[in-house]
């Protein structure tokens, strides 16, 4: 796992650093030279697909619109809908699948193997993930031993943002520990101001609030076992984390609506809430991954001045560290599809996108002042000098029914937990039987 040291982020931002990217500024005003080959793809078609809308959505067209540029290939974005496995199936089945697909799940990307959708990755994909990844995050991208997945985009889970001003005004510090961080949530309200903004209408967002929990508490052995379904969700450690997530879930004045509003809630809208309304906004703390910088800025919060993060706090003997990712999957074996896998595993294709911020690359290789602000700098820099140290995401490692799939399976069952956090018992039977029919099947 990643420590607890690594992610001492600091509180400050920095302003935008030079253009430095593909065909961009290197500081001194010279153009960068590419640092991939790619093919002339005059007149080729390319269809890419991927559940991401808004921010996520435009920065990424940015990268697309870069290989386009590269090879003369013509690239549509095609927006999907989670799962996005049912999504594929229904275009699969239609006689229309996209070129390439961004698969959010390595259980996704299993599935996909297993349906024959998914084609393995090309050679020359292959040296760029040899060049620019660790065997890790190689390794979540394979099916037994074959590669199928590029893994473009990675996200650190850990961390909570927080409103300065809030935290200024209410006199409260970054928490270090759970109790510390119970302890902040009351001093914010004690304040006049609601402590947490939970997005329970987007049930991934409370399997990472359980996993961090989980993952510190019970320790990475028992993570993976829970991971692969070797214990039950109805082992005791599993009813030590309900408990401990309750401490906060269960406080009706902790949570901006309470947990009937919670559950009302999206992702966008859970950091809207932390960072607008001035000097009372619905909420001061927000938690989720490193991503929530691109909605923190379209509330117009600048990152490292209004928006502010501290690590995930430790509930057991370590912080926890949480990541997760999406991958680039060729769904038809053309010379076009093998050619972005191979641009979304390059250096060019990350800093096109970490210059946006919102963005954290797997790329050990990547220039780390592609990133726009220290925030993120730091955030990026811990991910890879963690090397293969990590934890992937939990539900992300489910088959997709179970871990990826709204309204069934932990989503849906931790949706019922966040309404009547009382209900340990109920809460961890519900999950049990829905673990048990998906990893049967």
């Amino acid at each position: 796992m990643i420590t607890a040291g690594a992610l001492a982020l600091a509180g400050c931002g920095g302003g935008d650093d030079g253009e430095k990217a593909d065909g961009g500024s290197d500081g001194g005003g010279k153009k960068s030279a590419p640092s991939v080959k790619l093919p002339k793809l005059d007149g080729e078609k390319l269809e890419v697909a991927a559940v991401w809308t808004g921010p996520e959505q435009k920065n990424f067209e940015k990268v697309l619109d870069e290989f386009g540029k590269r090879t003369g290939a013509e690239v549509t974005f095609v927006p999907a809908q989670d799962p996005i496995v049912n999504f594929l199936g229904s275009k699969i089945a239609g006689g229309d699948p996209p070129d390439v697909a961004m698969l959010p799940q390595p259980g996704a990307i299993k599935q996909a193997v297993d349906k024959k959708w998914a084609k393995p990755v090309g050679p020359e994909a292959k040296a760029q993930l040899a060049k620019n990844y660790t065997k890790g995050w190689q390794e979540i991208g394979e099916v037994g031993d074959e590669s199928y997945g590029v893994y473009f985009k990675a996200a650190n889970k850990s961390l909570v943002w927080y409103n300065a001003t809030v935290f200024d005004n209410a006199g409260a510090k970054e928490p270090k520990t759970w109790k510390d961080l119970v302890s902040t949530a009351q001093t914010v309200y004690d304040s006049g101001v609601t402590p947490f903004s939970v997005a329970g209408a987007d049930g991934w967002t409370l399997t990472d609030w359980f996993e961090n929990i989980y993952l510190s508490q019970a320790g990475p052995e028992k993570y993976d076992q829970l991971a692969e379904h070797k214990i039950k969700w109805t082992d005791p450690s599993v009813k030590k984390a309900l408990t401990t997530l309750a401490e906060i879930w269960g406080k009706k004045d902790f949570l901006a609506g309470g947990q009937t509003g919670a559950l009302q809630v999206d992702f966008p809208k859970s950091v809207e809430q932390t960072f607008t309304g001035g000097d009372q906004p619905k909420s001061g703390m927000v938690f989720e991954g490193d991503f929530a910088a691109a909605n923190a800025q379209e509330a117009k919060a600048e990152i490292g001045k209004d928006a502010k993060i501290f690590p995930f706090p430790a509930v057991g003997d370590e912080a926890p560290v949480v990541t997760g990712g999406d991958a680039a999957v060729a769904l038809k074996d053309t010379e076009a599809s093998q050619a972005l896998l191979t641009f979304l595993a390059s250096t060019d294709a990350a800093e096109i996108w970490a210059k946006q911020g919102g963005f954290i690359s797997p790329n050990k290789e990547m220039d780390q002042s592609a990133y726009p602000n220290d925030v993120l700098r730091d955030i990026g820099k811990a991910l890879v000098d963690a090397g293969d140290q990590f934890r992937f995401d939990m539900s992300d490692q489910a088959p997709q029914v179970f871990g990826g799939t709204p309204g069934k399976g932990e989503w849906k069952a931790l949706q019922d937990f966040l309404k009547n956090p009382k209900d340990v018992a109920g809460a961890q039977k519900q999950l049990e039987d829905a673990a048990a029919k998906a990893y049967k099947n």
